[in-house]
């Protein structure tokens, strides 16, 4: 078995497979193999993967299976000592894989990004822009892409312990997976929640890994360009106008897995319910109900699923948290 298992779901992503699988088969670290899990295939993805990857495996589940869900078949799947997360949209530099591994030369951590830049499919590529230098959470809940939107000047050129990482360009260390999975049933475990679909099952997985006792660490000389479909306002919540555009451009599914997965992530894994909490969930809701009335098509499957998040919180505390050794 590949020391290294990369893998991508790939969801209509016809448009980035060449660029962004490229990069792939140009690194310089080759011990590695290739897995794309097909969420789905409308532009004819899978048959252009076939065409000029030939030496990528295709799982194909046959329906939208999800971010979380597509990545946990294959961490099942594979005894490869870690996994390289490639978002459809993301270039790497060929060097990505290789300055990042060494990064688990501390046998404690459990995951690595390194410093993800924008790329411009449409225009001029490669930017000096900042996506993510790892995620910070404050106590509120909220995460935030470290650096998002800056110019990069190497003000964050330093390896850092983060507290958590974006699984754009992640990689993950199995055992560590092991560790924090959440078993769904006899035969079946959970290691980015699958009731999350998407968005925020990175920050989550991090959180849990956090709470194990492992790291998440920043590599600032590994470098990739992500192309980025949904990320923070520029300014945040200090632009209030500039807030509620970006909320407007994220189509009403984003918005909603968005609104009920921030809340889920922090009943998960916060060790305790600060007040900030609900000073912002009070803001958040307020929000919703002026400017995102839509939104509020999500609370239904809120209410039914937060007896189930309860169970995996006690779960982590008792048994990953205060479980290991």
């Amino acid at each position: 078995m590949p020391r290294v298992t990369v893998v991508q779901v790939v969801y209509n992503n016809r448009r980035f497979i060449e660029p962004v699988f490229s990069a792939i088969f140009s690194q310089t670290f080759k011990d590695f193999n290739a897995v794309a899990v097909i969420a789905g295939n409308d532009d004819g993805g899978k048959e252009l993967l076939r065409e000029k990857f030939p030496q990528v495996e295709i799982i194909d589940p046959g329906y939208n299976i999800g971010f979380a869900a597509g990545h946990n078949l294959v961490f099942e799947k594979y005894d490869s000592d870690f996994f390289q997360l490639v978002n459809p949209d993301l270039v790497m530099e060929p060097d990505y894989i290789e300055r990042l591994i060494k990064a688990f030369d501390d046998s404690r951590v459990g995951a690595a990004t390194g410093k993800l830049l924008r790329y411009d499919f449409d225009r001029q590529g490669k930017t000096d822009i900042i996506d993510s230098t790892g995620v910070t959470i404050g106590k509120s809940g909220r995460a935030r892409d470290r650096g998002q939107h800056e110019v990069d000047n190497g003000q964050y050129d330093r390896l850092t312990l983060v507290a958590a990482v974006s699984a754009a360009g992640a990689m993950y260390r199995k055992e560590a997976l092991d560790n924090i999975k959440y078993p769904i049933s006899n035969i079946k475990n959970e290691y980015f929640d699958e009731d999350f679909h998407s968005y925020w099952e990175d920050v989550d997985l991090s959180w849990r890994l956090t709470n194990a006792g492992w790291k998440n660490i920043f590599v600032p000389l590994a470098i990739g360009y992500h192309g980025r479909g949904a990320g923070s306002s520029e300014n945040g919540y200090a632009d209030v106008t500039g807030f509620i555009k970006h909320h407007k451009k994220l189509s009403p599914r984003i918005r909603q897995l968005n609104y009920r997965n921030h809340i889920f992530m922090y009943i998960k894994n916060s060790p305790w319910f600060y007040p900030q909490f609900f000073v912002r969930e009070l803001f958040m809701l307020g929000y919703v109900i002026l400017f995102e009335t839509g939104t509020l098509g999500i609370v239904p499957s809120m209410l039914k699923l937060l007896p189930k998040m309860w169970r995996k919180r006690k779960y982590i505390r008792y048994n990953i948290i205060f479980g290991r050794d």
